[in-house]
């Protein structure tokens, strides 16, 4: 089992009528008012434990005296969203707007966010461009365009998923042991180690009332946005970006594993150019998991940014 170097705090905090879960490291530690919050945004189907490695491998320098705090999105972790069959993207940055109000009260914060977090802090990043000191995107690529002819069909498919959630066809697979869990998240990763994949899948899952595991993540999730992507207004939130943005992308392509052609990488670099201060780094041996894979690299990239 990997054993933490920084253990972080868990706590509950409210917001927009959620008890949000919220993991914070030096909470006991004097803060040091000339170093701005570090705030951690995780990804789809991820929690904020997932940064425990990134912020084991930052320099003593740096962290203490900083308040660092990683939260689990609603509908993730410890983060419940009951009775609610729908998440939506603009939530997100409520959610974050709330907690920066409640951790850095009229302050700039530095935040670095991954994949789905890294879309999220992009975006808000130009609505708030004053609440962001710098920035950090690991892997966050946003969403091919869509066209207005696909808005029928992509409405009637959210819909047909919906009643399948309905009928508990929509479901998220229990597993039967966390080292099952362990199995499955190194089956994804192969670049994960057992012993990090072991301390990830006590905090990713946990245990069930049928004495399985149990993915925390709300199956909600899992249904396709009835919302078409809107590239142009992406761009014009670009293009409002005030902070210095360092883009981290890992060396395996994801985008092409994923899109297979119809969204790549060279037409997310065309949209960072609407970005007024932007800077791209390349890590090595690496997939899209990237905190996981290199997290040494990865801090001392973040930290000389952020410093």
């Amino acid at each position: 089992m990997y054993k933490e170097i920084r253990s972080a705090r868990s706590e509950f905090v409210p917001i927009r009528g959620l008890s949000y879960h919220v993991h914070q490291w030096n909470a006991a530690s004097a803060h040091d008012p000339a170093k701005p919050a570090l705030v951690l945004l995780h990804g789809w189907m991820d929690v904020g434990a997932s940064y425990q490695f990134m912020v084991d491998a930052l320099s003593n320098e740096f962290a203490e005296g900083r308040t660092i705090i990683a939260p689990d999105w609603r509908g993730f972790g410890q983060t419940l969203v009951p009775q609610t069959d729908s998440f939506w993207f603009p939530d997100y940055l409520a959610d974050l707007d709330f907690l920066l109000d409640h951790y850095a009260p009229g302050q700039a914060v530095d935040l670095v966010g991954h994949s789905m977090g890294g879309n999220v802090v992009m975006n808000y990043a130009g609505v708030r461009p004053q609440r962001v000191r710098r920035l950090v995107n690991l892997e966050g690529f946003g969403m091919a365009a869509t066209r207005p002819s696909q808005a029928a069909g992509r409405y009637a498919d959210w819909l047909d998923k919906l009643h399948e959630l309905h009928e508990g066809k929509v479901v998220i697979k229990p597993y039967d042991s966390a080292d099952a869990v362990a199995g499955r998240l190194i089956k994804t990763n192969p670049r994960l180690s057992p012993d990090k994949a072991a301390w990830l899948a006590e905090r990713w899952a946990s245990p069930d009332a049928n004495g399985g595991w149990a993915i925390q993540g709300n199956p909600a999730h899992k249904l396709p946005n009835p919302q078409l992507y809107r590239a142009d207004e992406t761009l014009e939130l670009y293009a409002r970006i005030t902070a210095p943005t360092l883009m981290v992308e890992a060396s395996d392509d994801s985008l092409e594993q994923w899109w297979k052609g119809a969204y790549t990488l060279d037409q997310f670099h065309e949209r960072l150019k609407r970005l007024p201060d932007v800077r791209t780094a390349v890590l090595a041996d690496t997939g899209h998991m990237l905190h996981h894979d290199q997290p040494q690299p990865l801090a001392r990239l973040v930290e000389d940014f952020l410093s």
